[in-house]
């Protein structure tokens, strides 16, 4: 498990990758974002994007699913989401871009409230195969602190 305590300012975590085809990315945008430069090849060719892009959100599941295989599987209680910062997709991500995830620990704070638990400040960076950036959020998530053991004298 990892706790509060294991996810140190600096710490960085990295996923596995993952490469989008065609049918992917219109399949998604059928069901979450259809609009023409996500779900049709022909008159994305007009679109600003000049052909076929995966919708931000698409990128952005893609991202999730990535960090919830990676090592952060592991944090005690679940990738607990309090809210997402700065979210934003510097460029399209493309049929055939290969995606994965770097996630840094920006700084942490123990809740004032409930002891047991404390808030950690993420950054994710998707990356494309050129290092590109293809998606990066600051968020925040809720985590519980390792439980305090005690021994009992002999």
């Amino acid at each position: 498990m990892l706790y509060y305590e294991d996810l140190t300012t600096g710490r960085r975590f990295q996923t596995a990758s993952h490469t989008l085809s065609e049918d992917e990315i219109i399949a998604f945008a059928s069901q979450f974002d259809p609009q023409p430069f996500h779900t049709d090849p022909q008159a994305a060719k007009t679109s600003v994007f000049d052909g076929l892009a995966a919708s931000g959100w698409h990128t952005s599941s893609l991202t999730m699913r990535l960090i919830t295989a990676s090592e952060l599987k592991d944090v005690a209680n679940g990738l607990i989401g309090m809210g997402i910062r700065d979210m934003r997709w510097p460029r399209p991500t493309r049929a055939g871009d290969t995606l994965r995830a770097e996630v840094e620990v920006l700084g942490q704070k123990p809740s004032t409230s409930q002891p047991g638990f404390g808030v950690v400040q993420l950054r994710w960076t998707t990356l494309n195969q050129h290092d590109d950036i293809a998606m990066q959020l600051e968020t925040s998530i809720w985590v519980a602190r390792r439980p305090v053991t005690t021994t009992e004298p002999a």
